[in-house]
């Protein structure tokens, strides 16, 4: 089932009136902060009712099946519900850097996406604002919106609030960071990340199931999961590349990054102070191979 025929069947308003129900004591992420967003209180994300937009544009950057020829029409999320201390996104994710819109505004960017002809329209840290994309979904469908969405996420999420999006989502992006609970809350202040994240992961699969490509090798539907392999195996990389291997299967696209500098604060915390080395990548990269991984991309 399609977003266009949940439209069309009532199933997506029903959806948005679900979904602002939780913003009355706000347990959208696995914080659980329980504040009143309709009335303006703000939590550990700092959002609010409105959706914050930090830029929506035309991106190449992203993995082949998305990018694709003509771009990824990209809309980044202020704020965010991790709290990565080594964060490249940092202006926008933790100084909250963008302007405030309605729903019917972050619709009006998707159109205008749409009407340049990118691929999919891409959310970038969208999981403290889903209320807000379903009803801004609810008014560009009649305006001609028909586009792939891209859920690109850090995969700290629950899996309760995934179900939202289910026939609504086409392609899940999703990061999984950690395999290790020590180093996701000093890096990350995310507590049970590996277990919440992995519960996810099974509920991003169980909606989209495996990558599908267009002729053009296009992604028209699935899953595609990121890695950052961090210094001193703090990701546990190795772990996690068994996990997807054994439970979401060795046919899985992913994407195992080497691009990890000390941004933001992190070049003042021990562990991730520096560069990953090459020998750190290599050996990630061999997990990879060990667990039959072979979909996907490395980094040179």
């Amino acid at each position: 089932m399609s977003y266009l025929d949940l439209f069309q069947s009532g199933e997506l308003r029903e959806r948005v009136r679900q979904a602002y129900d939780r913003l009355r004591s706000c347990d959208l992420c696995p914080h659980e902060c329980g504040v009143n967003r309709l009335n303006g209180e703000t939590g550990l994300c700092r959002a609010g009712l409105q959706p914050k937009v930090a830029s929506a544009t035309v991106h190449r950057g992203e993995e082949p099946p998305i990018s694709g020829s003509r771009g990824s029409g990209t809309i980044f999320f202020s704020w965010c519900t991790l709290r990565c201390r080594f964060c490249q996104n940092f202006p926008i994710s933790q100084m909250g850097n963008g302007e405030e819109t309605t729903t019917s505004g972050l619709a009006d960017r998707m159109l205008k996406l749409q009407k340049v002809g990118v691929h999919n329209i891409n959310l970038v840290t969208p999981g403290h604002y889903l209320p807000q994309i379903l009803a801004a979904l609810w008014h560009a469908i009649p305006r001609g919106f028909r586009l792939p969405l891209v859920w690109n996420s850090g995969g700290y999420e629950k899996a309760d609030v995934l179900a939202l999006l289910d026939g609504l989502v086409d392609i899940y992006l999703p990061d999984m960071k950690y395999s290790d609970e020590e180093p996701a809350v000093r890096f990350s202040s995310a507590p049970g990340y590996r277990d919440t994240n992995r519960a996810a992961i099974r509920e991003m699969a169980r909606q989209v199931g495996q990558l599908q490509l267009d002729d053009e090798g296009i992604a028209r539907q699935g899953l595609i999961i990121r890695h950052l392999v961090l210094p001193g195996r703090a990701a546990g990389s190795a772990e996690t590349l068994r996990w997807i291997a054994e439970n979401v299967g060795t046919e899985t696209y992913l994407a195992l990054m080497n691009q990890f500098f000390p941004a933001f604060e992190a070049g003042n915390i021990d562990g991730i102070n520096r560069k990953i080395s090459d020998e750190e990548y290599a050996e990630s990269v061999a997990a990879l191979e060990a667990y039959g991984l072979e979909n996907g991309w490395v980094q040179e």
